[in-house]
């Protein structure tokens, strides 16, 4: 059977510069079906999901719905939802945790402060905590976006489960249905395609120790796309996989060329050459649409250290 994501792996499309572009986190456990557009066609009140998406609008705010794997009927008698906040910015990336009987207290959240990486509002307002447990394994597993998501997920979702995974939640979407299986991985914020369980393991196993896999990751969410492909460019490079060690300093330039700078923790800068291309040929990019497109990929042209002089 061909579908978006076995015609996008079967032409190697590459990851790099593919994931979903967020500061910040915010998941509401909600369980049941999920409609495409989940936040307003699910069991949660479509005014909540709407007022949250009205919220978050430019503040760096990703709104998602998360639940356990598994059977997803809701008997319409939640008591008590989890609830996380994350921000990915390196230097400043935290998960925190808290439990919520109505989901209309997240819209007391200050999401501009949540976006700018402050915590204290989520904490107040939510009773909130640092996330004490395992890492955080996302894996989209919404059908009615794209089928793949559901075909591939689900079954990976649960096999984590199965495995001892304790922070396993299916969530709603993480865009690039065609690299499915899809992850995130919170607090750090790096997506990844085309997973299989035991590449989670070791994604998992890399976050406890600090680490990032490099190996079929789509990118950190905190960045924009050009910033992603430079960031990941520049660890391969030179080999560094702690997971804060870099820093996108800047990015200047448009589509379809862009100069990315950067920073490294110990004061050392790249400066990366990031063209925007389009992968070929023409296909569906979606199970769920029919029209075929050349989606934007971003190749990395050049990566160049710079020196001290020419960093300033």
């Amino acid at each position: 059977m061909s579908t978006c994501s076995t015609v996008s792996q079967g032409l190697d499309e590459p990851l790099s510069g593919t994931a979903p572009t967020a500061r910040a986190w915010l998941l509401l456990e909600q369980p049941g079906p999920w409609g495409a557009r989940a936040l307003t066609s699910s069991h949660l009140d479509p005014l909540v999901g709407r007022a949250l998406e009205a919220a978050a609008e430019g503040t760096g705010v990703r709104v998602a719905l998360i639940r356990r794997p598994g059977r997803h009927a809701d008997s319409g008698t939640v008591t008590s939802r989890q609830v996380y906040a994350a921000h990915t910015r390196p230097g400043n990336s935290w998960l925190h945790g808290a439990t919520t009987c109505d989901p209309r207290r997240l819209l007391d959240l200050d999401f501009a402060a949540l976006g700018a990486g402050d915590h204290r509002g989520f904490d107040t307002v939510l009773q909130g905590r640092p996330h004490a447990g395992s890492p955080l394994a996302l894996v989209c597993t919404n059908g009615k976006r794209d089928r793949c998501c559901a075909l591939l997920g689900r079954p990976l979702a649960a096999e984590l489960t199965t495995s001892g995974a304790d922070g396993t939640w299916e969530v709603t979407h993480l865009g690039g249905h065609r690299f499915s299986p899809t992850l995130l991985v919170l607090p750090h914020g790096y997506a990844y395609g085309r997973v299989e369980a035991p590449d989670v393991q070791e994604i998992l196993h890399g976050v406890q120790e600090g680490q990032v896999v490099v190996e079929g990751c789509r990118g950190n969410s905190a960045w924009e796309r050009p910033g992603q492909a430079a960031e990941l460019a520049v660890r391969t490079s030179v080999g560094e996989y702690a997971a804060g060690a870099l820093a996108v300093a800047r990015i200047d330039g448009t589509a379809p060329h862009w100069e990315v700078t950067v920073a490294h923790t110990d004061g050392r800068r790249w400066r990366v050459v990031v063209a925007q291309g389009a992968s070929v040929p023409p296909r569906p990019e979606s199970c769920g649409t029919s029209a075929f497109g050349s989606p934007a990929r971003m190749d990395v042209v050049e990566v160049r250290e710079l020196t001290t002089a020419l960093a300033g």
